[in-house]
């Protein structure tokens, strides 16, 4: 058995998520430095090669092109930009171009749903990395129409999207994915992935197929039999061991969606209210500059620039705060 760190591209160094995979014992081969992100993208933590994992020799068989090209230390996938497409019905939506090399693919968010959905029943014993929430009702019910061209909305998703797919590309197992790289193939239709082998194969119900194998065609016929209870289902004897770690994470689960996001939404709204103080003051100031003569206006004017200092510091404080704690929260 051999440690894999996912490096959460969110986190630091010290506290990466540790999981647990099955890999021949090999020597283990000597680490390379990682390779700094681009200046392109959104600033994560640097990569890991892959052939630095403990346990894991680098790989030498390749299905395709981009199966060498995620395996190699440079490796980076980007989403270099977010387009508004009309479909076949007239229908609008936001497609993302999703960059691979010198290679770009545009995919729209329910099929980042389905390469999720599907990856969660092909590996039924890993965790697949989360992707953002769909759009709430509120802001369907507020913005209506205009919803799906919020920037806001879409920078953010164009991120954490971005960091679902690296996290896929440096996992062991699952880059290793075909499918996952027919995603990221702009010449392949997704509609035709989906219903081909291996997911048109994965079961519907993940309790009846062979966990280490679930698109096996000639299963043990004990899985058929096994009964799929619902999430409201009781044991009547059930382990001590699962109870207390349900109760733990339900308690986590309460700090991080109740008291913690009340407060770093109501610091996020703060220091928003402050960054346009600034803005507004900056503005008046610049303009009482021009007023004056002499000595004054030349303070003034220097106050105004320091204000106007003020304000984008804080704007990039703003950012920086979204981007590597109020996201990851959420």
């Amino acid at each position: 058995m051999a440690d894999f760190e996912d490096p959460n591209p969110f986190g630091d160094n010290e506290n990466e998520q540790t999981a647990i995979i099955e890999a021949p014992a090999v020597e283990e081969a000597s680490e390379a430095p990682a390779t700094p992100a681009k200046a392109a993208s959104p600033p994560t933590q640097q990569r890991q090669p892959y052939r630095s994992y403990p346990g894991l020799s680098p790989k030498t068989g390749f299905c395709c092109v981009r199966d060498e090209y995620l395996h190699s230390d440079d490796a980076e996938i980007l989403i270099v930009d977010a387009l508004k497409m009309t479909d076949h019905t007239g229908k609008i939506y936001i497609a993302y171009v999703i960059r691979t090399g010198t290679s770009d693919a545009r995919r729209r968010y329910s099929e980042f749903e389905s390469l999720r959905s599907g990856l969660v029943k092909l590996y039924p014993t890993l965790i697949i990395p989360p992707i953002p929430s769909k759009q709430s009702l509120g802001d369907y019910a507020i913005k209506q129409s205009k919803a799906k061209e919020d920037t806001t909305m879409i920078s953010r998703r164009k991120r954490m999207l971005q960091a679902f797919l690296n996290r896929i590309a440096r996992h062991p197992i699952l880059s290793n994915e075909h499918s996952f790289h027919r995603f990221l193939d702009g010449e392949v239709s997704w509609s035709e992935v989906l219903n081909s082998p291996p997911m048109s194969l994965a079961p519907k119900h993940v309790l009846r197929a062979p966990p280490h194998n679930p698109t096996d065609p000639n299963p043990h016929p004990g899985y058929a039999a096994l009964p799929s209870p619902s999430a409201a289902a009781s044991l009547r004897h059930p382990d001590q061991r699962f109870l207390d770690s349900e109760a733990f994470t339900n308690k986590f689960a309460s700090h991080l969606g109740g008291t913690m996001e009340k407060v770093t939404r109501r610091t996020m709204k703060r220091w928003a209210d402050y960054s346009q103080d600034n803005a507004e003051l900056g503005a008046i100031l610049n303009g009482f500059s021009l007023s004056e003569t002499g000595q004054l206006a030349v303070a003034v004017e220097r106050t105004g620039q320091a204000v106007d200092a003020t304000y984008m510091s804080t704007t990039r404080l703003l950012q920086d705060l979204e981007q590597s704690w109020a996201e990851p929260l959420h």
